[in-house]
């Protein structure tokens, strides 16, 4: 038994595998735990997952334990608390019937599953959901169709608002992990445990050259053994431009908050998280009502809150969750659901409480990384009211600065091979093994990651990616809140992509001589999507144009002498998909083209770095 958990004593009543109807006739499989003290009926905990109903959740680690707590264990404590827990299998998976789709049954299903527990004799009629990742998207999506019985939702790092602008695509760009998550999770489909030859030649498929070999198409890929698997991934990569596809329920809350019902909420990210966005934007859309939700963003990445150390950087014992934010994760939700389904749901003297990276020594510590540091802030508001928007210039001659263009007219252009594209060095990211990994890393090549092929140099040094940096700064700086880069460029092409990527440059040390440039926030913009995500249009021959790049939010303590520092370039695989330069159909182009692009910095064309910044925290 982990710490916190309940003895085997209290082990709660388990109905096991209940078959529970949907609209349509197809069954889920659900796990329902009772509490063995108390008359009842008891309001109820749900939690719906495609990754197994009796499988320990990786998100159920408690600091310091060697293993996360198994489903029983996590039952037994909310039971012990006076609820009943619910775990169901999602469509498709493991024990229930039907079709998975990746995410787009998951609101009328979990719709029914919420009305199905109400009406049960054990509980009140008062309903609570939570979970991690797609157990998040589980819930909002439910929450789209406003059940009567939904009480609360804790949204742990997910809950798409709108998919296609981050979780499946981001800037027009298809967004990787997609296919390294079809990849690994059709291996634990039905159709393999049914068929272990299939599972076999799943197995036998190598990702990681397959990811050399893009684009994919149907029957031509290492996902072709489970056609169910291989049908929805390319249905999401070849589905570039914001249609009806992308309104669906499920992933695209945004097109539903006025539905969604005012009732509390928690929502929990972290700067390495694929879902920034997505958290910031239901911040935003939830807050309509009178239950504004509570947000907390750390420094992890997607899950992992226990830990301090992410990628090649420590952020210091204030990182972890327990003992900083909560004793524990678990204790903590409890108590969420205690005020939110038994005590009237008081409001949150807390309602946004942020993780701030840096502030540490820059050395390496005992255990080989970069003590960057942190701390926690509080505030009432995001972006926090004394972070004031500001803006830094980018200039031909490489610098970073806040005075604005000198001339009428200057540019930097570079030319972009789709067949080299910059490959990805930590960042937000998740489900990407074992091709690529999140986190915060020196951006310089190393054969860790895939397509580095010179382990030392800096990306900086590519004749594809420009630099901009400021001078070392002469005091602290915070930045805490949302990122765009508006840039102003041009191409030989018909269609091409921009990426930007913000970065704190650690100065030269005896523990790193050159320095360590740390990735804190990225993005990227596809060209063709200049107008509108509806209507692509391609590049007209010499012209000049703006494009918002919008980097996730971060929160960063730069310290004196440190740099802040800017890299553009015109891809980031392979988190995202490389544009072929030839304004072919997204997912489908095979022929690529070098192009020539240029980015400008005169009075007319000001491009602009925008952050958040503040001297003192």
């Amino acid at each position: 038994m982990n710490a916190n958990s309940p003895t085997a004593g209290d082990a709660p009543k388990l109905l096991r595998d209940v078959m529970v109807t949907m609209r349509d006739g197809i069954r889920l499989a659900t796990d329902v735990y009772l509490p063995v003290h108390g008359e009842g009926p008891f309001h109820a905990i749900l939690e719906r997952t495609p990754y197994g109903k009796r499988l320990a959740s990786r998100s159920e680690l408690m600091l310091g334990s060697e293993r996360p707590m198994s489903r029983a264990e996590v039952a037994a404590a909310f039971c012990a608390a006076g609820y009943a827990v619910v775990f169901q299998d999602c469509r498709g998976r493991y024990g229930s019937e039907g079709e998975f789709t990746k995410y787009l049954s998951e609101a009328p299903d979990g719709y029914d599953t919420i009305q199905w527990i109400a009406g049960q004799p054990w509980c009140t009629g008062k309903v609570g959901t939570m979970g991690l990742s797609y157990a998040a998207h589980t819930q909002l999506a439910a929450a789209c169709l406003a059940p009567p019985a939904l009480a609360g939702m804790i949204l742990d790092s997910g809950g798409f608002s709108n998919a296609y602008r981050c979780g499946i695509r981001q800037g027009g760009a298809f967004e990787l992990k997609q296919a390294t998550w079809a990849y690994n999770r059709a291996q634990e489909g039905r159709a393999c445990a049914e068929n272990p030859e299939l599972r076999a030649a799943l197995a036998a498929e190598s990702i990681i050259d397959w990811f050399g070999r893009m684009p994919w198409s149907r029957g031509n890929s290492p996902i072709r053994w489970e056609p169910e698997y291989e049908s929805y991934l390319l249905e999401q990569w070849q589905n570039g431009s914001f249609n009806d596809y992308w309104k669906a329920l499920g992933i695209y809350a945004a097109g539903y908050y006025d539905r969604i019902p005012d009732i509390p909420v928690l929502l929990m990210s972290s700067w390495y998280d694929v879902y920034v966005p997505t958290t910031f934007e239901n911040l935003a859309g939830l807050s309509r009502g009178h239950h504004r939700p509570e947000l907390v963003m750390g420094p992890w990445t997607h899950g992992n809150r226990t830990e301090r150390v992410f990628g090649d950087v420590d952020f210091g014992p204030s990182a972890p969750f327990d003992g900083n934010i909560g004793e524990s994760w678990l204790q903590f939700r409890i108590a969420c659901f205690d005020r939110w389904l038994k005590g009237g749901a008081s409001a949150s003297e807390t309602p946004v409480r942020l993780f701030v990276m840096g502030g540490g020594t820059g050395r390496k510590t005992e255990a080989g990384f970069l003590d960057h540091g942190g701390h926690w802030i509080e505030a009432a508001n995001w972006p926090p009211p004394q972070a004031h928007e500001t803006a830094f210039h980018l200039h031909a001659n490489g610098t970073l600065s806040m005075a604005g263009p000198a001339t009428a007219e200057d540019a930097l252009t570079y030319d972009f091979d789709p067949r080299d594209p910059v490959p990805t060095i930590g960042g937000a990211l998740t489900s990407g093994q074992p091709v690529f990994e999140g986190g915060a890393f020196d951006q310089r090549e190393d054969l860790r990651f895939f397509g580095c092929r010179t382990p030392g140099l800096p990306l900086s040094s590519r004749p594809d990616v420009l630099m901009f940096e400021t001078e070392p700064l002469a005091t602290d700086l915070t930045i805490v809140g949302p990122v765009t880069l508006h840039l102003w460029v041009s191409s030989d092409a018909p269609d091409t992509d921009f990426t930007a990527k913000l970065i704190d440059v650690h100065p030269p040390s005896a523990d790193y001589p050159t320095g360590f440039a740390m990735n804190l926030s990225d993005g990227i913009f596809r060209c063709r999507y200049r107008h509108s995500w509806e209507s692509p249009k391609m590049i007209g021959s010499g012209e000049v144009f703006e494009i918002v790049i919008e980097l996730f939010a971060t929160a960063n303590l730069f310290k004196a002498g440190h740099r802040i520092r800017l890299d553009v370039s015109s891809s980031n695989f392979p988190k995202f998909d490389v544009n072929p330069n030839t304004g072919a159909p997204e997912g489908q182009g095979r022929a690529k083209n070098i192009a020539r692009n240029t980015v400008h910095f005169g009075r007319e064309t000001p491009s602009r770095l925008l952050v958040h910044a503040m001297r003192t925290v």
